[in-house]
């Protein structure tokens, strides 16, 4: 499809689903390589959006690891508000272990920043981030992205997890706001 209509917004196809697993490809290479001395590292990855992304990229890990889930929410409509709030807890123990924040997105750093302040806390041996899409324009975090798939305009967009209030985490490919 070219284009989809959710709700009130039209969005128009700018990331493929060959593309998008071509980039998730690099970034599993990479954290293979990384990972290559036996380290066993956690997976930590952000709901909602994160699940297609951590889902694909596990099935590229070709070492052992363990993944965990948690639930955090900065997004209402199109906007962020600008609060991060938790809505699933960290409940793994981390202390001297590993860990690999999965993000779908990295655009303004909000919810980075308060995830990756829950996981020091906890102790971590080490935390590296690995995201499918990075908005370098939007981002004032000062948190180093480790592994990112792709460099993305400041635009809205939904589909291969990411959502417009519910709507299109389903889709294949990655859509963008239309200019309406």
């Amino acid at each position: 499809m070219k284009t989809v209509k959710l709700w009130d917004k039209t969005f128009a196809l700018s990331y493929p689903s060959e593309a998008i697993q071509h980039d998730i490809d690099k970034v599993a290479e990479t954290i293979n390589n990384d990972f290559r001395n036996g380290e066993q590292p956690i997976f930590l990855s952000v709901l909602n959006g994160s699940f297609m992304f951590t889902a694909d990229l596990l099935k590229r890990i070709n070492f052992s690891c363990e993944v965990s889930f948690v639930k955090l929410a900065s997004y209402q409509g199109t906007s962020s508000t600008g609060e991060v709030n938790q809505l699933i807890g960290l409940t793994e123990n981390l202390e001297g272990k590993h860990v690999i924040i999965v993000e779908d997105i990295v655009d303004t750093g909000h919810t980075l920043t308060k995830l990756y302040k829950l996981v020091q806390e906890r102790h971590a041996a080490s935390i590296r981030i690995a995201t499918l899409l990075y908005k370098p324009e939007s981002y004032h975090g000062k948190i180093n992205i480790d592994y990112i798939g792709k460099s993305i305009p400041n635009d809205f967009i939904v589909g291969y997890g990411l959502d417009y209030d519910g709507l299109g985490r389903n889709l294949a490919d990655i859509y963008t706001l239309a200019q309406e």
